[in-house]
């Protein structure tokens, strides 16, 4: 599912919640009221709180977004190392820079910048290498660097919801001398509990993904640099030509 069609569907599912709440809601007199859980889990917390769900939802997109490019079939796929294996064997050099040139992959940029830098000799392929791999492995860090923030801003708006929450009770207790309506109090912690609520769940699965995205990325990194020396290794000074 595309990353714009979220929005409608996140909006449909939080309308039919509100409308199965209502039902709820208006039963007979005889009966206790029924919980609007949409009131409570949303609309309880405010403009805070609809800021926490827009984040959430952009989190999600990202998140779907970051598993499905970050791969290795993305980073070092098996047909462009057996390609470009084939190529170096046959001491087809030009070859592989042209098809390195177009193919999108890191391992490819690595083997390209590499071998462009054949005629300065081995020391300086390996500088380049060396210099691509960190190059696309900061572009990688950098991309996925949003889900660390909306993971540590999250708690922090959360927070702010519940001491503004907190300031209302409090408010709500004096301004009734002591002896504030229930409901009225209820409310207002309400919005201290919502906010703290949803900026939990913003940011538990931002962190938990960033975490293994950067794993990811190192780990598909390091794997990538040895595929590409091993591949340059031909070019090594007393290595055996083939």
């Amino acid at each position: 599912m595309r990353r714009s069609l979220w929005i409608p569907v996140v909006s449909t599912v939080f309308t039919v919640l509100y409308f199965s709440g209502v039902a709820l809601a208006q039963t007979g007199s005889d009966e206790p009221e029924k919980i609007n859980y949409f009131t409570w889990f949303v609309v309880r917390g405010g403009a805070i709180g609809w800021l926490l769900i827009l984040i959430d939802i952009g989190s999600w997109a990202l998140i779907i977004e970051h598993i499905i490019s970050i791969r290795q079939v993305n980073i070092l796929p098996d047909t462009v190392r057996m390609q470009v294996s084939e190529l170096v064997d046959a001491k087809q050099y030009r070859d592989v820079i042209e098809y390195t040139a177009t193919e999108p992959s890191v391992l490819s940029y690595m083997i390209h910048q590499s071998l462009t830098e054949a005629a300065h000799g081995y020391a300086a392929m390996e500088r380049a290498m060396e210099e691509a791999a960190e190059e696309r492995t900061t572009k990688l860090l950098r991309k996925i660097e949003l889900l660390n923030v909306i993971g540590n801003v999250a708690p922090m708006m959360g927070l702010l919801g519940t001491v503004y929450g907190m300031i209302l009770a409090f408010s709500e207790i004096v301004a009734a001398g002591g002896m504030p309506d229930a409901g009225k109090l209820a409310g207002s912690v309400g919005v201290a509990l919502v906010t703290t609520f949803w900026g939990l769940i913003v940011a538990i699965p931002a962190l938990a993904v960033y975490a293994l995205m950067r794993n990811r990325i190192d780990a598909l990194s390091s794997e990538a640099m040895m595929l590409a020396q091993s591949i340059i290794a031909p070019f090594r000074p007393g290595a055996k030509k083939g």
